[in-house]
């Protein structure tokens, strides 16, 4: 079920008089309903996953646990969505790898550029220590993960030219979201970055705000962001996850068995969210293609690959730089 920003502070106000309702007038108690918030427009993988997810649980629980779901950024960006999960008045958000860098930074180090070979080999390599290691970092800052979605591999898009090099980019201003690891791979390229909220992008393009933007072709065709930056340039410079993440305290309003179904609902789908971004590639890659108003062109990578080396290197230099050795490694 999808819920808007009003009926969101509607449902918190009816909680409140939940919890002075009297125990005796409680124990005949409907479904628990609790709200997942992410950022993704209707038809994007992750608005599609978010949905299979509300379903599966009411499935797995016999409908003791409802899921309304609120995207396209009706309940915040997803640093608003984050500080409302870590104080209860949010139950889940489906986040982005920058924001949750915020408040457990290492997370970042996932997108050091050109780090792994594909989406696939990203998520074999978080099913390993790694990943638990990033886990138990969340839980200490009362962020429960459920499970490693996919925001996929990201691709240049700008409305002044097609860049073929680091120098093409000399003199744009780029739109990151706000992730330290991008804006430093954007400052190695020689761009200018300006933070942006999503929900806010394509206006900010459309009016020359900033020149151009980097996303996943998923997020480039679902936000029709191809309509104000016809120039595609196929860099694939990063990955990036989609942490899955559930406030500590509405699991504890969770018995072991709904706790045990609300996971496995996650996973399962997670894996439908992951497969639609592999698809995704494929489809929205030959589409582009196809129209003639929009210019696709591969990059030089090896000369972008040289550009962003210095990255690598200036994140094993910070505070928690053995966790980004030890991803380095792990990833070979």
């Amino acid at each position: 079920m999808r819920i808007s920003r009003r009926q969101f502070m509607h449902t918190l106000g009816g909680a409140a008089t939940i919890a002075a309702t009297p125990l005796w007038m409680s124990q005949a108690h409907a479904a628990t309903t609790l709200t997942l918030g992410h950022g993704a427009a209707p038809g994007n993988p992750r608005s599609i996953g978010a949905e299979k997810f509300a379903a599966l649980v009411a499935e797995k629980t016999g409908g003791s646990v409802k899921i309304n779901v609120a995207g396209s950024e009706q309940l915040g960006n997803d640093v608003a969505m984050l500080t409302s999960l870590r104080t209860g008045v949010l139950d889940f958000t489906i986040n982005s790898q920058g924001a949750t860098g915020g408040v457990v930074p290492e997370i970042n180090a996932l997108g050091l550029p050109f780090l792994f070979d594909s989406a696939s080999h990203a998520y074999q390599i978080l099913q390993t220590d790694i990943g638990a290691d990033l886990a138990a970092r969340m839980e200490a800052k009362g962020l429960v993960l459920l499970d490693w979605w996919d925001n996929g591999v990201r691709q240049i898009s700008n409305s002044q030219r097609p860049v073929h090099e680091p120098k093409d980019l000399s003199g744009m201003k780029i739109r990151t979201p706000a992730d330290a690891m991008t804006i430093d791979i954007f400052k190695a390229l020689g761009a200018a970055t300006e933070q942006i909220a999503f929900s806010e992008l394509y206006i900010a393009l459309q009016q020359g705000v900033v020149d151009g933007q980097e996303n996943p072709l998923a997020n480039i065709a679902s936000s029709k962001i191809y309509e104000v930056t016809p120039y595609i340039s196929l860099s694939a410079h990063k990955w990036e996850s989609t942490p899955f993440l559930m406030s500590r305290m509405a699991q504890g309003r969770l018995k072991n068995a709904e706790r045990q179904a609300v996971r496995e609902a996650a996973r399962e789908a997670g894996d439908l969210q992951r497969g639609l971004m592999q698809e995704a590639d494929k489809k929205y890659l030959a589409q582009f293609e196809a129209d003639p108003s929009i210019k696709v062109n591969p990059v030089d990578r090896a000369a972008f690959k040289k550009a962003t080396a210095p990255v690598a290197a200036e994140w094993q230099a910070k505070p928690f730089g053995d966790f980004v050795k030890k991803l380095i490694t792990a990833v070979g």
